[in-house]
Parts: C-alpha cells; structure tokens; sequence
C-alpha cells in the first residue's frame, strides 16, 4: 500500500509527533492552516469514518480532546476546529482516516464558512520544533 500516513507510522517518512500510543499517532500538518495544526491518525488503516473500528474511532477523539486541551493550556490557541473528511467528493486527500485540529485565535483569517481554510507559509524547521515541544505528550 502506498499510504503517507502508513509510511509515517512505519517511520518510512519523518513527522512532527506530539503523541502516540499502541492505537494513535498525532503529528504536526506539514501544510497547516495555523501553526500547531496537527492530525490524529489511527495506527491501523481504515481509509474513512465508514470502515473505521470504533476502538480506534474512540482513541482517536480521546487523543483530539487531550491535544486540544493542551493547545489551550500551552497558549497555542483560544480555540480549536475539529475537520475531517471522508471520500474525493469531501475533499479527502488522503484516503486513511485522520482528523485535523486547527488552532484558532481570534481574526487569524482561517474561514470555514464553505470557503474552506487557507494555508499558511510554510514553518521553519525551527517554528516546527517549537510548537512540537509545546504540544508533546510523547514519554
């Protein structure tokens, strides 16, 4: 299988983590809307929410909801948007499941009102590293 996601969690490609276990891995967007953007993949190929196992559907929002919390906690953001997408016709680009959590600030320009989200400059090597340490639950 040609999968990015697979190759990241085999660590065939390089990622930013923030968090992994036996079920979940989280990583920083290489292309984000905000800075800290970060996807929650599970660990086992499921290409959308219709064949995602419920475990590892579980896993994933409690893994959302603790990486948020830290967003907050760590100043990264005052809020955060949950998006996922599921098969061409919603714009999946990936087909492995996976769900973004953008950092939201007040007026940061980001639109979700049908005109999708812009992207950011890309971050330097350095802005990547920092955000990864002010999000990191790896042990």
């Amino acid at each position: 299988m040609d999968c990015v996601f697979c190759k990241i969690i085999n660590n065939e490609l390089p990622a930013y983590k923030v968090y992994e276990d036996d079920f979940v891995l989280a990583f920083l967007d290489i292309n984000p809307a905000a800075l800290g953007h970060t996807l929650v993949i599970p660990k086992k190929h499921f290409e959308n929410i219709f064949d995602i196992d419920e475990t590892y559907f579980q896993k994933i929002f409690e893994t959302a909801k603790r990486i948020a919390q830290k967003m907050t906690t760590e100043g990264v953001c005052e809020g955060v948007n949950l998006y996922q997408a599921n098969g061409k016709a919603a714009e999946q680009t990936v087909p492995h499941f996976h769900l973004h959590l953008i950092p939201r600030r007040p007026n940061d320009g980001i639109d979700f009102t049908g005109r999708g989200f812009n992207i950011i400059s890309k971050p330097t090597e350095e802005e990547f590293e920092a955000i990864r340490q002010k999000l990191n639950l790896l042990k």
